[in-house]
């Protein structure tokens, strides 16, 4: 019997997804919706387990948790990257790490997040249900300066739609090109004047040792008191503690965030306590049709892998040290 681990599904659709009759019979399939944070937990519950199915970077594997479960043979990641997962570790013990393909539907929740923001959506929705009409004053977008802190493959999307609501694009990264930002319409500035200069200031950068905590007191501190904040990429590149206390005296208008330090967020926790935020709960990428690609693609790589083969292999090298005793 080869035992099959799908964590997180905190939703509860992983096993209508895909189609996991097409494992072998002696796959066993069992499904998690609750999250772990605590380490021993987590072996305890995987201790068993040949192949883990992780969405995104809900868990982690570190080198401590990965050396801890003798029996894993695969592990497949929902994605082509994984910063949760020490690829390095996993290739030492001989842990093939898999990926899959998806569907981003950040840049719709970007937008989504701007909109809340600027209009006060959640603010507005709550007093209307509480009998209230029109209570607040909304910020229009045409002229204002949207700030893009990175015009990669999700930045430069966000900036053409904020070209067609009339917006003034200005961005920046360590390594912008003036023909990039051209590119889309926007104009390269220094990192200082895209955060003094922004009506909004979007983030769009990978998490890495460079861009952790790229975003703290400093750079918050050059924003306009009218200024939003949204972050949809990782919390860790904008300083929490300096972003909670930069809201808390309203030093900036509001912030959007789908992304923190710790998730899921938890209970009580100062962000939810401001007024001046709207949350979501890492929704960027959580649609019908991306966990249909997750799912689907996941199902794939297990099969492969239970008949020999290895396909979207993030580690080929795991192959020198591999454990593979189940093809």
């Amino acid at each position: 019997m080869v035992k099959v681990a799908v964590l997180d599904d905190y939703h509860g659709v992983a096993l209508d997804m895909a189609d996991w009759g097409l494992l072998p019979k002696e796959a066993e399939v069992q499904v998690f919706q609750d999250h772990l944070y605590d380490a021993d937990a987590l072996v305890e519950r995987l201790s068993e387990f040949q192949v883990v199915a992780a969405m995104r970077e809900r868990t982690a594997f570190p080198r401590e948790v990965l050396e801890r479960l003798p029996k894993l043979e695969l592990l497949v990641t929902t994605g082509m990257a994984n910063a949760a997962i020490d690829i390095q570790a996993a290739t030492s013990l001989g842990i093939v790490v898999c990926g899959t393909g998806g569907l981003s539907n950040t840049v719709e929740l970007t937008w989504a997040l701007i909109l809340a923001l600027v209009r006060n959506i959640p603010k507005e929705d709550a007093e209307t249900r509480r009998g209230k009409w029109q209570t607040t004053l909304g910020v229009g977008l045409p002229g204002k300066v949207l700030g893009l802190l990175g015009l990669g493959r999700l930045g430069s999307q966000v900036a053409t739609i904020g070209a067609a609501f009339g917006l003034e694009l200005i961005a920046w990264s360590q390594n912008l090109t003036q023909e990039r930002a051209a590119e889309f319409g926007a104009k390269l500035v220094a990192k200082d004047d895209l955060f003094a200069r922004s009506d909004i200031l979007s983030v769009h950068l990978r998490l890495s040792d460079r861009t952790r905590g790229l975003v703290g007191s400093q750079e918050l501190g050059l924003m306009k008191p009218t200024a939003y904040l949204v972050n949809t990429s990782r919390g860790p590149i904008v300083d929490e503690v300096a972003l909670l206390d930069t809201l808390h005296r309203g030093a900036i208008a509001g912030a959007g965030l789908d992304v923190f330090d710790q998730e899921p967020l938890p209970s009580g926790h100062p962000f939810t306590q401001l007024e001046n935020t709207v949350l979501t709960p890492h929704l960027g990428y959580v649609t019908r049709e991306g966990y249909r690609v997750f799912y689907e693609q996941t199902v794939e790589d297990i099969a492969a892998y239970l008949r020999g083969e290895q396909v979207r292999v993030l580690n080929p090298e795991a192959a020198k040290h591999s454990r593979n005793r189940l093809s």
